[in-house]
């Protein structure tokens, strides 16, 4: 457990990937952060360290798009492609503490592996061949680095979501030593967005519970890195008809900018779901009455405390 920091001066953030246009479960994850971050600061960060997947002009496109919904943010976007040195840095020090080992195994190894088995997101949870390491051998070429679980934490993880709850983990039974560099030289998703959020002072993250899985790896290696762990609040992932979350995969429709009763009716939907209850009259509103309404009225206790709900039908006059 650790100290809270909701005594300091909210900073909140968004980070989408840049690989489609804004959909109606980005902007349920956008207002919720911008809401609860309404009396301090927040940040707009493109997720772009996986840049195969990036799309480009994709970001410029994003921020048009948030700008249109009426979002303001603080500062300069944040882009990851341009922080690569921030991440060697946080590697290189995870390594001298022996809190990070190369890894030349395959995934065919590890699916071949004796008593191989699936950990909490789907991933094979790695059985600790390379762990035999210590900082000082020789490193092996086209090796992945992996995060060392067992050097920080105790045996279980917990802490209390803002939104689903207490959630807990064995690190080592439910995850295993995770891959913070790819033997590409990609840095992965769980070590860029810690190195983000300390570098950028976030005190409170606000995300989809798609997430919840990978909070107690980013917690760990928060501790590893000597920062202090953010609040965090978990909101329920939209998802489609067969239960799928909404994405480019899934065919997600984009949000409409073209006029302002589309946005005001998006928006509306998105406070309705996010358990707000927001009046009818106020699809006959402004977006920006609709803004001074929701900023008056956020509250993070009435978000339903459910990993995923369907997405409505948009409302709209």
């Amino acid at each position: 457990m650790r100290a809270s920091l909701t005594s300091q001066p909210r900073i909140g953030r968004f980070a989408p990937s840049p690989t489609g246009p804004l959909h109606f479960g980005s902007l349920v994850a956008a207002v919720a952060s911008y809401l609860e971050a309404r009396d301090g600061q927040w940040l707009l960060r493109i997720e772009d360290v996986d840049r195969p997947r990036a799309v480009a002009g994709m970001a410029a496109l994003q921020q048009e798009m948030l700008q249109a919904y009426g979002f303001e943010w603080e500062g300069a976007v944040i882009q990851q492609s341009d922080r690569a040195a921030l991440y060697d840095a946080a590697l290189t020090k995870l390594i001298a503490a022996n809190l990070a080992y190369p890894c030349t195994c395959s995934r065919s190894a590890l699916a071949a592996y004796p008593d191989s088995r699936i950990g909490v997101d789907g991933a094979r949870v790695y059985p600790g061949i390379c762990q035999h390491w210590q900082h000082g051998d020789p490193i092996p070429e086209g090796a992945a680095w992996r995060f060392r679980v067992g050097g920080v934490n105790a045996p279980d993880w917990v802490f209390v979501d803002q939104v689903q709850g207490t959630f807990s983990q064995q690190l080592a039974r439910d995850v295993g030593d995770f891959v913070l560099r790819r033997a590409d030289g990609c840095t992965t998703y769980q070590l860029a967005v810690v190195v983000d959020d300390l570098a950028q002072g976030v005190t409170q993250v606000v995300r989809g519970a798609d997430l919840l899985d990978s909070t107690l790896r980013q917690m760990a290696l928060i501790t590893a890195l000597g920062g202090q762990v953010p609040d965090y609040a978990h909101v329920p992932v939209a998802v489609n008809a067969a239960g799928e979350k909404l994405s480019k995969q899934t065919l997600a429709p984009t949000l409409s900018v073209a006029s302002e009763a589309e946005r005001v009716g998006a928006l509306w939907s998105v406070l309705s779901f996010l358990g707000q209850a927001p009046p009818d009259a106020l699809l006959r509103a402004s977006q920006a009455e609709l803004w001074a309404w929701a900023k008056t009225h956020w509250l993070l206790d009435r978000v339903p405390k459910q990993r995923s709900m369907m997405v409505p039908t948009l409302r709209a006059l």
